[in-house]
């Protein structure tokens, strides 16, 4: 059986129902010059309950097709932001 694969991403936006939009980082490296450098890819992910907010850190995984462009869902919030309403003293 072919695993499924797994990614972890910093959600970027929210807005849609049911659905996170998710930046996953990684390092590449330039074939000519050698250079590392950041690429970002977004990734449409369906979140059923609609937990995820801008700033989770969340782990998603390959699924069948949810919609025209959504081919992931949200298997685990790894760590939340903490939001301003906390960290803001008084």
């Amino acid at each position: 059986m072919e695993k499924r694969k797994i990614r972890v991403g910093k959600v970027v936006s929210d807005k849609m129902d049911k659905t996170v939009v998710v930046a996953v980082e990684t390092r590449r490296h330039h074939p000519l010059y050698k250079k590392a450098f950041k690429h970002v890819k977004r990734y449409k992910a369906h979140d059923a309950t609609n937990t995820c907010r801008i700033g989770d850190e969340v782990r998603i995984a390959e699924t069948r097709p949810l919609s025209k462009e959504k081919r992931w869902r949200v298997v685990e919030i790894v760590s939340q932001r903490e939001s301003a309403e906390e960290s803001q003293p008084g």
